[in-house]
């Protein structure tokens, strides 16, 4: 068996590191390729013959090629069950997975305005705008809706939505903006998963100046 995930050179997209946490969650030799986005690699022939999105996450298992992170996360908990990265329950599992989409397609000002370099990189010093302060009050009471009080995952047990709402949580806490503490507390916990603390350990290049 040959698993091959490529991800961005930076190791900054939050859809890689999605990707490669399930892989690492599962157990499963891969090896890891960068894509250099900046020069654009993604959309040249030899990348484009693998991804059909000529995007990153792709992961390659044998002489099948699949991007988009949600498709992969899936796809892996079907191909390899064991140690799963959704809930068993049926009801919780599609939560989780509407959690993921929701934080996919909703929050546009503060994902641009807090950009995950904030959490891979640096902070920034520019205040939130009205419209970022928004998404950061609906994410807060989304999060708050999801997370009984002190509750160490969402759903009990832990599973692939825990890292991506503390991902998102984290643009707001690693940036020094104001969060509610039960939510801080939440994202850091999740921070310190060792799936997680392997994506945060990669060797990021440095920054352009």
């Amino acid at each position: 068996m040959s698993l091959i995930l490529h991800v961005d050179s930076q190791y900054a997209s939050p859809y890689a590191m999605s990707a490669f946490i399930a892989l690492t969650e599962k157990r499963l030799p891969f090896s890891l390729q960068t894509v250099d986005l900046g020069a654009g690699r993604q959309a040249l022939t030899d990348y484009a013959a693998i991804s059909l999105t000529r995007r990153v996450p792709t992961l390659e298992h044998d002489d099948f090629a699949l991007s988009e992170s949600s498709a992969i996360a899936e796809y892996l908990d079907e191909a390899f069950p064991a140690g799963r990265i959704y809930p068993a329950d049926r009801q919780q599992r599609a939560r989780a997975r509407q959690l993921q989409a929701w934080l996919r397609s909703d929050l546009f000002a503060l994902r641009e305005e807090r950009n995950t370099l904030v959490v891979f990189y640096r902070p920034v010093a520019a205040p939130l705008s009205v419209r970022a302060q928004q998404d950061a009050a609906k994410l807060c009471a989304v999060a708050k809706s999801l997370l009984a009080e002190d509750a160490a995952n969402l759903f009990g047990e832990w599973c692939l939505a825990d890292v991506e709402l503390a991902l998102m949580l984290n643009r707001l806490r690693l940036n020094g903006d104001a969060l509610p503490a039960p939510l801080a507390a939440y994202a850091e916990r999740q921070w310190q998963r060792p799936s997680v603390r392997q994506w945060l350990d990669l060797r990021r290049p440095a920054l352009p100046a």
